[in-house]
This record gives C-alpha cells, sequence and structure tokens, in this order.
C-alpha cells in the first residue's frame, strides 16, 4: 500500500515548499548581511571593502514562478485533451502537443480523424510556419510530406494550400519569415501567425494583396505576386523563386528586369529572374513610365494590414468564423471541392491552441466529410476560427516521424507546400 510520501504529486509539493523556504532565507540573509547594524558597528568593519554578494532574488523567483506556472499549465492541457476527446486513441508528440485518433460515424458510416493539437507555449522549442517542398524554396517543386518534415526537422506536418498540379506553385497566399513567396487569388481566406514578444496568436481573413511599384514620379498597382497569369492587365512580379526566367510578357506588355532597385533591361520576351532583384510583367502603357528615371521601390502590404504577421497560408472556404459556423465556398470560388471527401483543416481555439486536422475518405472504412460536417467538427472541438486546406488526394498528416493517415496514394502524394511544427533555429 502506497503512503502519502510515495505519491508523486505530495512529493513535488514538498519539492516547491523546500524550494520556497530556500528563497524566503536567501532573501532574509541578503537583508541580515547588508542592512544589520550590529554588523557594521559593533565589529567595526563597516570602513572596509564588504565582498558583494549578488543574489538576483528576483531572477531566482520568476525562474520557481515560472517551473511552477508550466507544470500546472502542462497538467490542466493533458487533462483538457482526455475530456475534449473521449474514446480516442491519444498519445505525446513533444510537451504541449497532442496527436489524438479517433472514429466519427455519420448516417451510420465511419470517418478516420487525425487530430494534432498544441499549445504553443509549451512547445517553446518548436515554431509553427508554412513551408515549400524544395529546400531551396523554388516554387516550382513537389515532394512527398515525409521529405518536407525532414527538410524542415518538424515533428508535425499536414498538407498546406492548393497548388497547380503542373507545377507545384501554390495558389494562394504564401508568407514565410515575411517573405511573400505568391500572393492571393480570388479573395480567399487565409490563416496569420504572429509573434509578438515571444507569444504566438492566430487570426483569420480573406487576404488581399496591397502592393505597389513607385518610381519615375508614378505609383502602379502590382496584382500578384509569382502567380499564373489571370488577365492580360494585370501587373504580376516575379521573383528568383519563381524559376529561372519570367514568363512572355501579355499582348501589347512588357517586361522590366529590375537589379537592386534599378531597372536594366525591358523586353516582351521571358527575361532571367536575378537573385539580387526581379522582373515586372504587365501592360507597356503602365510600365513604360518606369523607364524614365529607371529606379524603382516594390511595396508589399496586405489587407487586412497585417504589419506585424510572420507567416501567412491560405485555404477556403472558412470553416468557422468568430466561433460559429461558416462556410463561403461559392463566394471563395470553391465549388468544385463540395461533396464528401479526405479533408484537411488548421484551426485554433479561444486559448490559442493551434488545431490540424486529416480526415480520410473515399473508401469504406472512412467515408471522408462535407465541408458542413468538417465545419461542425472544428467547432465541436473548440474553435473559434478554422479554415479548410487542400484536400482529397493531397490530405496526408505527418507525426514523430511517419505518415499516420491512410491517404489514398500510400505515403501521400508529392505535394507543393504544408504548415509543419519544426524546430526552432
Amino acid at each position: 500500500m502506497d503512503t502519502l510520501f510515495d505519491m508523486p504529486e505530495f512529493r513535488k509539493l514538498i519539492q516547491y515548499a523546500v524550494s520556497a523556504s530556500i528563497i524566503g532565507i536567501l532573501v532574509f540573509s541578503q537583508s541580515l548581511i547588508f542592512h544589520s547594524p550590529i554588523f557594521a558597528d559593533d565589529l567595526q568593519i563597516a570602513q572596509a571593502p564588504v565582498p558583494t554578494l549578488m543574489i538576483d532574488t528576483g531572477q531566482i523567483k520568476e525562474h520557481f514562478l515560472n517551473e511552477f506556472s508550466m507544470e500546472t499549465r502542462e497538467k490542466n492541457f493533458d487533462e483538457m485533451i482526455k475530456k475534449k476527446y473521449p474514446n480516442s486513441l491519444i498519445s505525446t508528440v513533444s510537451s504541449g502537443v497532442k496527436h489524438i485518433k479517433l472514429t466519427k460515424y455519420y448516417n451510420g458510416r465511419p470517418v478516420r480523424i487525425n487530430v494534432v493539437e498544441m499549445d504553443l507555449k509549451l512547445a517553446d522549442g518548436f515554431e509553427l510556419k508554412p513551408a515549400l517542398s524544395s529546400a531551396s524554396n523554388n516554387l516550382k517543386s513537389r515532394k512527398t510530406i515525409t521529405t518536407i518534415a525532414k527538410n524542415t526537422n518538424s515533428i508535425v506536418a499536414i498538407n498546406g494550400t492548393y497548388f497547380k498540379p503542373q507545377t507545384g506553385v501554390p495558389l494562394g497566399t504564401l508568407m514565410i519569415d515575411k517573405k511573400m513567396y505568391t500572393g492571393p487569388i480570388y479573395d480567399r481566406v487565409a490563416l496569420g501567425v504572429f509573434e509578438n514578444g515571444g507569444k504566438t496568436h492566430f487570426d483569420l481573413a480573406r487576404v488581399q494583396l496591397n502592393a505597389s511599384l513607385k518610381g519615375s514620379g508614378v505609383n502602379i498597382k502590382v496584382d500578384n505576386i509569382n502567380q499564373p497569369r489571370m488577365l492580360s492587365t494585370h501587373v504580376i512580379v516575379y521573383t528568383p523563386e519563381w524559376g529561372k526566367t519570367s514568363p512572355y510578357a501579355p499582348k501589347y506588355g512588357m517586361g522590366l528586369l529590375v537589379e537592386d532597385n534599378i531597372i536594366t533591361k525591358a523586353s516582351a520576351n521571358p527575361i532571367t529572374i536575378p537573385a539580387n532583384g526581379y522582373v515586372i510583367s504587365g501592360p507597356k502603357s503602365l510600365l513604360q513610365p518606369l523607364l524614365k528615371d529607371k529606379k524603382v521601390h516594390f511595396n508589399v502590404n496586405t489587407t487586412p494590414e497585417w504589419n506585424d504577421v510572420k507567416h501567412i497560408i491560405s485555404g477556403g472556404p472558412y470553416l468557422v468564423k468568430n466561433g460559429e459556423v461558416f462556410v463561403d465556398m461559392t463566394a471563395q470560388k470553391l465549388g468544385a471541392i463540395g461533396g464528401r471527401n479526405p479533408r484537411s483543416a488548421i484551426g485554433y481555439t479561444k486559448d490559442n491552441n493551434l488545431i490540424l486536422v486529416a480526415v480520410d475518405g473515399r473508401e469504406g472504412s472512412s467515408i471522408g466529410m462535407t465541408l458542413m460536417e468538417l465545419a461542425n467538427f472544428m467547432k465541436s472541438i473548440g474553435c473559434v476560427g478554422a479554415m479548410n486546406l487542400d484536400g482529397g488526394g493531397s490530405t496526408v498528416m505527418y507525426v514523430s516521424g511517419k505518415v499516420v493517415n491512410k491517404p489514398q496514394v500510400y505515403g501521400g502524394i508529392p505535394i507543393s507546400n504544408a504548415v509543419v511544427l519544426s524546430k526552432k533555429l
């Protein structure tokens, strides 16, 4: 029979009590040593140099409180996960990161679901961010999620935003470490990852590009960055991540080569994109005035104005908005992804936990979800904001060195990009 002293909770309490006592003794001793009149006068050594004993009791106290607070937070997180996901297989990936496997039934038919929920304050050695498939950040690339995870030293990964199957170029907003790799399409929803004072938080919005080229007394709107051209009237900027050369200019258009903010070439043909610059492609009537002084400044912002955003990954449609189910697939021109399919989703809770979800489908043992079913599921597990990611054949989740769901292609098809939880550099 275990005694009270054998219980780990009691032993931990004793450890904290001892630590607190030590802090109290140190504070009292420091006060006694340096402020006691007996020490200064009766022993008559006040005029002698006294060795300085630097005991930062505030730092010790802060360390003690942080340790206690984080342990409590970890315990609360564990208990919350158990209550939220009953009758599920739950495993610990790392501190503050849980992998949950469960099965739900819709009209009596099964759906396999993999969930990763994370408290990023507990998982402080890791960072959530988008990642391209190419280690060199070339947009025209596709790799398996296992390769992406290993290249980024990640313990968790899920497929990211939509991409052009022929090339791998992401279709939608993608920002990594404050660098915009691709711009938005169709005003679709995107997740912003913000870091402020070491704290991570999230936001969802239908993001638009707010970018411009300034030079020679003109200000030219930039319609997109590293995206396939939709209209000949659009001005598009191609950076080195697009590839070796820019596309042909549109009809009645031109391309301008910019190196170190100076225009060095104009041509309607493909132009080699320099490492220290970019190529502007658009209507000649709009771009011609920039050739007057040949100096140009490229400014990139977003609407809404996410000034302190670090990463952005787009998806669509919304699933949960302001705590309520909200599916706007028609508004985001995503009508083709309806029906019951494999699904991937990302969301966050009111406590700022981040949740990734992969749903298997298109098989008898897991029939997949509709967007409304997925939206209701994301709300049921506490998401106040959530959006759909690329799904179908792209749906794949990686945890602790292996693919944990069952995609149609073993190990998952090669994909363009992913959302990863990687070790901080």
